[in-house]
């Protein structure tokens, strides 16, 4: 897949790729490096003007870029700045220069001062729409009662319930948040509303120091026909309220927070009123967690008033893997869960879910997946089967901050077709789609992403290949000279070098390949016949430019060692080391 590097990516490695060094090579190597560089441009090796002109600016570049990496404090501010903060003036530079640590840090701070303004311009926009639907005519159908009445033939599908909730943030200082959310909701012709404000205070810029104080909320205020025999479409009336008095979120100290980036104990409180016609019911929720490993947090819950309950649970999260298992004891809800998710490490984060949960409204079991459709979209589904609740599918679509949820309940029976189909069905549908749409899609979308870098870089791209050609002329007596003495003593020949875009695969056969030819810049680089390139962007080079803006490159060479044909390619960022035996071109073949 093409990846694109972000201009602070291309600053940082612009100055080592041209000197050829590691990112952490040393004063000798860098010194080393540079010698040799100057040794190929000095102007007084030329006697062409022309020449000598192009070996005058190659020159002062590679002095500009070793002036910067052989001093400390310069090389710090190259290494987090890029070439926009050497350009900087005035007292902010002077502020600069000091130790590497101590410019770090400074970077760090101005970093979070950019995140606050940035705060203040965000809402953060949050919402879910759920469309529950009713799909059990499909499998349990009654065709010996109804088979007289005029459309019975065909399945009637319904939508029997939706919900749709929405939230916004707004910023009123670095530490303080105004939020404001609402929701509506209905099913089987009756139907609520909510709204809620409320006010939060982050404490502590580390760890999870946050506070709720001072929390007004407005709500949770549900309109409902629970009073009211009407119809949904009549007016209603209020008739319950619900207040969140106040919740906070405090971190345990202890001794090890000193040294770990998480506390290891916080507690969080719930106080809530609830009025209604039923008069006023009080909550309370505490909640206490551990941290008992870096990946690994247990918590103890305690409802009371409002659906009183008691919940332990453990949560294991890594890179790989989400682990949970949890037991309740409350009223009306008992029960006891075990969920399990494998996340696959590839580029379109797979996950592989299933979950088992028991108690005193039955035993339901689930499984499914989700997968990355989009650089912002996440598809996924599961199924459901369970007693007495039957068997159900719910698709899942996350689109940025916002989330479509749509559970369809298959049977109310436990049908093994309709287990087959609630399985079958999405992923025929998610391969065709992702064939025959998303796919092509993805494709369209890149071509025109590679097409809009492709002309902004067009001009830079112009004046790199114009230098690298000057280059490339400037090292032909260089280059010569190495040759003679590689062939005196059967070492290292390169005989031939492309880096750019390859096609190897038949189905790409479409696609134009673009490479350029880098067998002078190659040989010129061969010391005591040995070639080593550092793990960088090749593009930075003498004599290399990037023929290919945006797109996956590569380095193919064809290279001669001790009279006998050696062959590798490598990819754009990858080290290279040669002669290796490995290289060898098999002749009996």
């Amino acid at each position: 897949m093409a990846t694109a590097l972000s201009e602070e990516e291309l600053d940082n490695e612009d100055y080592y790729s041209l000197l050829n060094v590691r990112r952490e090579a040393s004063s000798e190597e860098l010194k080393a490096a540079y010698r040799r560089l100057c040794m190929l441009y000095h102007p007084d090796k030329h006697r062409d003007p022309e020449l000598k002109s192009q070996a005058e600016r190659l020159f002062n570049l590679v002095h500009q870029a070793y002036e910067v990496l052989s001093d400390p404090q310069t090389r710090a501010i190259y290494d987090i700045y890029g070439k926009r903060g050497l350009e900087m003036e005035g007292w902010e530079v002077v502020e600069r220069r000091r130790t590497p640590a101590e410019i770090r840090e400074e970077f760090e701070r101005l970093q979070r001062e950019r995140e606050e303004r940035r705060l203040q311009q965000r809402t953060n926009p949050k919402g879910t729409i759920s469309v529950g639907v009713d799909a059990t005519d499909l499998f349990d159908r009654y065709d010996e009662e109804y088979e007289d009445v005029s459309g019975s033939s065909f399945p009637q599908i319904e939508i029997n319930k939706m919900h749709i909730s929405q939230s916004i943030e707004a910023p009123l200082t670095a530490t303080d948040t105004a939020i404001l959310s609402g929701s509506l909701s209905t099913q089987n012709g009756n139907g609520g509303g909510s709204i809620n404000f409320a006010l939060r205070r982050v404490t502590s810029a580390k760890g999870w120091g946050e506070r709720m104080t001072d929390c007004l909320v407005i709500g949770l205020i549900d309109i409902c026909q629970r009073c009211s025999p009407q119809p949904a479409s009549a007016s209603c009336c209020l008739c319950c309220c619900h207040v969140t008095l106040l919740e906070l979120y405090i971190p345990v100290p202890s001794r090890t927070t000193a040294v770990s980036s998480f506390p290891v104990c916080f507690v969080t409180t719930n106080c809530a009123l609830q009025f209604s016609s039923r008069g006023i019911r009080p909550g309370l929720t505490t909640v206490l967690a551990r941290n008992l490993d870096k990946n690994t947090v247990g918590y103890l819950q305690w409802r009371w008033g409002i659906q009183s309950a008691m919940n332990t649970s453990i949560v294991r999260d890594t890179k790989t893997s989400h682990f949970t298992v949890a037991l309740q004891l409350g009223i009306p809800h008992s029960f006891a869960l075990i969920s399990y998710q494998h996340k696959f490490q590839d580029d379109d984060q797979t996950r592989v879910k299933g979950s088992l949960k028991a108690g005193f409204f039955g035993t339901v079991v689930e499984y499914g997946a989700e997968r990355k459709i989009s650089r912002h979209s996440v598809l996924g589904a599961a199924v459901s089967i369970g007693v007495p609740q039957g068997v159900s599918l719910k698709v899942k679509l996350n689109r940025a901050s916002q989330t479509y949820f749509f559970p369809i309940h298959l049977t109310d029976q436990l049908l093994p077709s309709a287990v087959f189909y609630a399985t079958m069905g999405p992923l025929v549908v998610y391969f065709a789609m992702h064939r025959l749409i998303i796919k092509p899609y993805l494709r369209a979308q890149k071509e025109k992403e590679l097409e809009k870098q492709r002309e902004s870089a067009a001009t830079d791209v112009l004046q790199k290949k114009q230098e690298a050609e000057s280059a490339v002329r400037l090292m032909q007596e260089s280059v010569r000279r190495i040759i003679e003495a590689e062939e005196s003593r059967m070492g290292l020949i390169i005989v031939n070098a492309w880096y750019g875009k390859f096609v190897n695969d038949k189905s790409r056969k479409s696609e134009k390949v673009k490479v350029i030819d880098v067998t002078v810049p190659l040989q010129c680089l061969v010391k005591d016949s040995k070639l080593i390139l550092t793990e960088a962007s090749k593009a930075g080079l003498p004599g290399f430019y990037d023929p290919c803006v945006g797109e996956e490159k590569n380095l193919k060479v064809l290279y001669q060692f001790r009279g006998v044909l050696h062959q590798v390619m490598v990819l754009d960022s990858e080290a290279l080391r040669i002669p290796k035996q490995s290289h060898r071109i098999d002749t009996d073949g």
